[in-house]
C-alpha cells in the first residue's frame, strides 16, 4: 500500500510524544495558537479588556501567546505538570462515548472537570488575580485539548499513542498525526493558516452558558475518534487519509477556537 510522504514531520512529533506517552500534547503549539487566535476575533470588548488585564506581565500577553503553557508545566513546573497531567483529556466509553464520571474522571481528575472548574475560577471575580490569571491559561488550552479526538479517545491505547504506524515507511502513532502532523503538512504560517480556518463555517447555536457543556464537546470528540476507518486497518498510513481526516482535525479547530471565544466572553462579562 502507497503512504503520504509526510514521515519527517510526523516521525518527529511522534519523537516527542513518547518522552510523555500518558498526557502527550494536543493539537501541538501551532494548533493551540490557532484556537487562540480564532476566539481573540470574537471576543466581547468586556472580555477582551479582562483578557489584557489578566494577561498583563506575560512574555507575550495574549490568548494566543499562552495557548500552549500547559504543556510547557512539565518542565516549568514539575509538581503542577504532573498534577495537571490527566485534566488534559479523558477517555469514554470505547463503543458508545458514554461519560461515567466515577469510570471516566475520578476525582474530578479528566478535561471535562477540569474545564468546568477553570471556568468558575476564570468567572469568580472575588478570587485573586493569580488565580484568576492561571485559570485564563488553562481554560485557553483545556478547550482547545477537548476538540482533539485523541483526548477523548480510548484509554488502552493512550489515545492513540500506543497505536503504531507506517508512514512513508517509518515508524509514527496516531496520537502524533492528529497532534501536528496532518497540520504541519500544510507548510503554513499562523496567519495563512487562520485565514483558511476564518474561511470555514463558524460554529451555529454556542452556547453562553457556564458552565460550558463540555462533557457534550468531549463525547463529539470521542465519536470522531471511535469513527471506522481513523484508525487504519493495516497500521499503514493510507494515501488518501489526510485528504479524508485532516478537514475534520481543520473543522474541529475553528470549533474550539468559537467555543472559546463564547466561554470568554461569557466567564468575562461585566459583572
Amino acid at each position: 500500500m502507497k503512504t503520504f510522504p509526510l514521515s519527517a514531520i510526523v516521525v518527529a512529533t511522534a519523537m516527542a510524544a513518547a518522552i510523555h506517552p500518558t498526557t502527550a500534547l494536543a493539537w501541538g503549539p501551532q494548533g493551540h495558537r490557532l484556537v487562540a487566535r480564532i476566539a481573540e476575533t470574537e471576543l466581547s470588548p468586556q472580555a477582551r479588556a479582562q483578557v489584557a488585564q489578566l494577561l498583563a506581565g506575560e512574555p507575550d500577553p495574549t490568548l494566543h501567546g499562552v495557548a500552549s503553557w500547559a504543556d510547557a508545566l512539565r518542565e516549568h513546573d514539575p509538581d503542577l505538570g504532573k498534577r495537571s497531567g490527566p485534566w488534559h483529556y479523558v477517555n469514554l466509553g470505547e463503543h458508545d462515548c458514554a461519560y461515567s464520571p466515577p469510570r471516566d474522571c475520578p476525582d474530578g481528575n479528566c478535561v471535562i472537570a477540569a474545564l468546568d472548574q477553570q471556568t468558575a475560577l476564570l468567572a469568580d471575580r472575588n478570587q485573586p488575580l493569580d488565580v484568576r490569571r492561571q485559570a485564563l491559561k488553562f481554560v485557553v488550552h483545556f478547550v482547545g485539548d477537548i476538540h482533539q479526538p485523541m483526548h477523548a479517545g480510548y484509554a488502552h491505547d493512550k489515545g492513540g499513542n500506543d497505536f503504531q504506524l507506517q508512514v512513508d515507511g517509518k515508524g509514527s502513532n496516531l496520537h502524533a498525526l492528529w497532534d501536528s502532523g496532518m497540520l504541519n503538512d500544510r507548510h503554513l504560517s499562523d496567519d495563512a493558516y487562520l485565514q483558511r480556518l476564518l474561511a470555514l463555517p463558524a460554529a451555529t447555536a454556542v452556547s453562553a452558558a457556564l458552565p460550558p457543556p463540555a462533557a457534550a464537546w468531549a463525547q463529539a470528540s470521542c465519536k470522531i475518534a471511535i469513527t471506522p476507518g481513523v484508525y487504519p486497518s493495516a497500521h499503514v498510513l493510507p494515501q488518501t487519509y489526510i485528504a479524508t481526516y485532516r478537514p475534520v482535525a481543520e473543522t474541529q479547530l475553528r470549533l474550539a477556537g468559537d467555543r472559546l471565544a463564547a466561554v470568554l466572553n461569557a466567564a468575562l462579562a461585566s459583572p
